[in-house]
């Protein structure tokens, strides 16, 4: 019998974030995903209004992490890391992208890995 396991906290999804550095493998929960941009944008922010231009630096120390992130919450509903392109697609795109990432996990182990939310 599986037993479903609690939501990703703030900090450990943070923690999560950098520990998963450049896995584009695997599954990442809603919670994970949500809390970890959150994360990155209330960061970005404070670097923007305390070093100006030097925030430039956080972005690209965060743009592996957070298209590995990206690509391991489209693999845990079940779609592949490539629909992450689909955001090439102006507004259209964007909005496809949005409907994925709030989408709740497949209920069962699918070709990227177990179910994240669920435990022996």
């Amino acid at each position: 019998m599986y037993e479903t396991q609690p939501s990703v906290t703030f900090f450990e999804a943070l923690k999560l974030f950098f520990v998963r550095y450049a896995d584009f493998n695997g599954r990442s929960r809603r919670s994970e995903y949500w809390w970890a941009y959150l994360a990155v944008v209330i960061i970005s922010a404070v670097l923007t209004v305390v070093l100006g231009e030097l925030a430039y630096i956080w972005s690209l120390a965060t743009l592996v992490p957070q298209i590995a992130i990206t690509i391991r919450r489209l693999h845990d509903i079940g779609k592949s890391g490539w629909w992450y392109l689909i955001g090439l697609i102006p507004l259209i795109g964007w909005i496809i992208l949005l409907v994925y990432y709030c989408t709740d996990s497949e209920p069962y182990d699918n070709k990227w890995g177990a179910n994240p939310k669920q435990f022996l």
